[in-house]
């Protein structure tokens, strides 16, 4: 009956905050303001439970081989457990930080000083990819789904595999990377599996890198020669790399040959400024 009587006058009290104890149909003050209507009132009577802190618990990108971590950051958990569940098969992969799968590529990492509970993935691969659940042992029990999407980056050279110029011609080998979490760090060209110099007394080489959702780096070769033929590699640092055999000739002229050295251009970097460089370059 006390509780009863108590949470009883609690409602009149939160009635009374909301209508100022007056009988104003028109829901204004005395000063002729229309009056704030309170359409919740916290009494302090509610205990939140465990909950997501969905900032810190995202989609993830990953690369095929690089290990990938799920984050789940989670609230006033008290003595829950949180699991990840995998979707594709519903299958328990994780409780507290034991591993429910014969699969030990999939762990459980929890720093006892934070909120934050990690699905790390070693060696993910592209069937990996799908929805993870990061669920919390209430009952019934609440989850937050994430998705992860491993990726392999995309390495290509423009005009390729072969490429024929002639002597003189300037080189322009274009490569494209795409897919790629973020950009790579570094692209390195070789030349017949030795990295290009371009201080070399030879003068007359350079590249050029856009770097963005797509990378595109371009290697410039002034003035071919014969002993400028051969294998040239694009080896992103995050992606796999890619070759083009180049064939400098003399006075031949096969279908597949770049139209006065130069080769149309697909991506960002307009022919126009590249043929701008190599002027300024020749100079």
């Amino acid at each position: 009956m006390t509780v009863a009587f108590l949470f009883g006058a609690l409602g009149a009290l939160a009635l009374v905050t909301r209508t100022g104890c007056t009988d104003n149909a028109n829901g204004l003050g005395s000063d002729g303001v229309p009056e704030l209507d309170y359409t919740d009132v916290d009494l302090g009577l509610t205990q939140r439970g465990p909950h997501f802190d969905i900032a810190y618990s995202k989609n993830v990108t990953a690369l095929v081989g690089k290990t990938a971590q799920l984050n789940c950051r989670v609230h006033d958990l008290g003595n829950r457990t949180v699991s990840w569940i995998r979707h594709r098969d519903i299958h328990l992969l994780t409780s507290g930080r034991m591993t429910y799968t014969s699969d030990q590529r999939f762990i459980s990492v929890h720093n006892p000083h934070t909120e934050d509970w990690i699905l790390k993935i070693r060696f993910p691969q592209r069937r990996d990819s799908g929805i993870y659940e990061c669920q919390v042992g209430t009952t019934p029990p609440i989850g937050h789904r994430m998705f992860l999407s491993v990726v392999e980056p995309l390495t290509t050279i423009l005009g390729g595999p072969e490429l024929f110029i002639n002597t003189g011609s300037t080189i322009n080998l274009t490569c494209v990377v795409q897919h790629s979490p973020e950009p790579p760090p570094t692209i390195r060209w070789t030349h017949s599996d030795e990295e290009i110099n371009y201080d070399s007394p030879r003068g007359g080489v350079s590249v050029i890198t856009e770097k963005g959702e797509t990378t595109t780096s371009h290697l410039l070769v002034q003035r071919a020669k014969a002993p400028d033929s051969g294998r040239y590699t694009c080896a992103p640092a995050n992606a796999n790399p890619r070759s083009v055999l180049v064939h400098v000739l003399s006075g031949e002229h096969p279908a597949a040959m770049q139209h006065g050295g130069q080769l149309r251009l697909q991506y960002p970097l307009s022919a126009a400024l590249l043929s701008v460089i190599v002027t300024l370059m020749g100079c």
